[in-house]
């Protein structure tokens, strides 16, 4: 009996985590139209194509490489062994998977509309194989958790501010780390064609469709409740309080997004996205009000970011990824050591100094590590397309058809 019960355990953590992974992998949906929304029509078969073949070259690097580094799980050997425990270590693969390919999509949006393809292909390949499964062992896997080893990061967090870092879904470990990686390959590329003229006045280009923005918003937003809640990888270890945290940060980001922007459809649906990057981190441990809190400053912080980069400091990140990922991110991580604290209704066992460092040192991390791939590949094949593939669109400059290509047939009449 007992040997049948420890079974339905085992094969439930694996459709739990197979359920969550789907969740997760249709998140990338998400990604794909709040892009095609946000481009120009001459541009949104690229957003779709990159989507999906990002998502293709992570399985296999992340399959090969990158979860073999961060969790020290190879899956080179036969079948049979790799179904142990019913599979859960290749069910687990796939789960973390969905959060590794969260990185080329996130960077995805701050480069569109002129960057080449291929190149952009290898740079996600180099994140999700190396750069993001090196820091995902220090703080979730293999390299976070071996005692007494002053070298790994969590250790000196924790003997230095009393407590070790904590990113319970990844505000920091996925979002964080996937704007500022996109912030390099945003400045190595440059503004689009006419965006900000030939004096640096501000031209703002408008967005294509409001309601494929809108259709991505809400599949990403669905879609988080496997990515927050999912994050406890067991039965046994979910928790109502991630749910609700994630709901009321939501909420949150959306009613904050909705004032400050007076009811900009734009700002309401990444305010939505918003609060749920900043919740991520603490969304096991904070309190629902505190959750609120959290959201709305997030929405705060991309609304208010996002014209400071566009408007004031000239940097053409096209979907608004570095405030909205990278610096919402790191709020999130923050956020975690404030509200998480029992002094602020939390359960207590964070401490607002690892947080920040730990935040801080994520966006140093990935500062570097894109400042180098995409300064390598710009100086090396080329990271921009020409002007006159630029102006024609990405759609027909990469991929020879457009978005809607029954439009641009004449059929004559006799």
């Amino acid at each position: 009996m007992d040997g049948l019960l420890q079974q339905l355990k085992n094969s439930g953590d694996v459709l739990f985590m197979v359920l969550g992974a789907v969740m997760i992998f249709a998140m990338h949906a998400g990604f794909a139209f709040l892009e095609l929304g946000t481009v120009r029509r001459k541009n949104q078969v690229n957003a779709l194509v990159k989507i999906l073949s990002d998502w293709s070259v992570s399985t296999v690097v992340y399959f090969l490489i990158g979860f073999p580094l961060a969790y020290g799980i190879s899956f080179l050997r036969p079948a049979k062994e790799l179904m142990a425990l019913q599979g859960f270590d290749l069910v687990h693969f796939f789960f973390l998977l969905t959060f590794a390919a969260c990185i080329p999509a996130i960077i995805s949006g701050g480069i569109a509309e002129r960057a080449k393809f291929w190149p952009q292909v290898v740079a996600g390949g180099i994140f999700v194989g190396l750069v993001y499964p090196f820091f995902e062992a220090l703080i979730w896997g293999r390299l976070s958790t071996q005692a007494g080893q002053f070298t790994f990061i969590q250790e000196w967090f924790n003997d230095a501010f009393g407590a070790s870092f904590h990113d319970y879904a990844g505000s920091v470990v996925v979002h964080s780390m996937g704007g500022w990686l996109a912030l390099p390959a945003i400045l190595v590329l440059g503004p689009r064609l006419g965006r900000y003229g030939n004096t640096g006045k501000s031209y703002p280009i408008p967005v294509s469709s409001i309601p494929f923005l809108a259709l991505g918003s809400w599949i990403l937003a669905v879609g988080w409740f496997g990515f927050n809640v999912m994050s406890a990888q067991s039965f046994t270890g979910i928790s109502g309080l991630v749910a609700v945290n994630s709901l009321m940060a939501m909420v949150g980001g959306v009613l904050a997004a909705l004032v400050i922007s007076k009811a900009d459809p734009g700002f309401v649906h990444n305010g939505a996205l918003a609060g749920l990057i900043a919740i991520c981190a603490g969304s096991d441990i904070v309190h629902p009000l505190s959750a609120l809190v959290i959201g709305a400053v997030g929405a705060v912080i991309f609304t208010k970011g996002f014209h400071i980069v566009q408007e004031k400091m000239k940097i053409d990140d096209v979907l608004g990824v570095w405030p909205l990922h990278g610096v919402t991110g790191t709020w999130g991580g923050i956020a975690a050591g404030i509200f998480g604290s029992e002094a602020m209704g939390g359960m207590g066992g964070v401490s607002f100094l690892s947080q920040l460092a730990g935040s801080l040192t994520a966006a140093c991390f990935a500062l570097a590590c894109g400042g180098i791939v995409y300064y390598t590949i710009d100086k090396t094949v080329g990271f921009r397309l020409s002007e006159d593939e630029e102006m024609r669109g990405a759609d027909l400059s990469i991929h020879s058809i457009e978005a809607y290509p029954e439009e641009g047939v004449h059929v004559g009449r006799g």
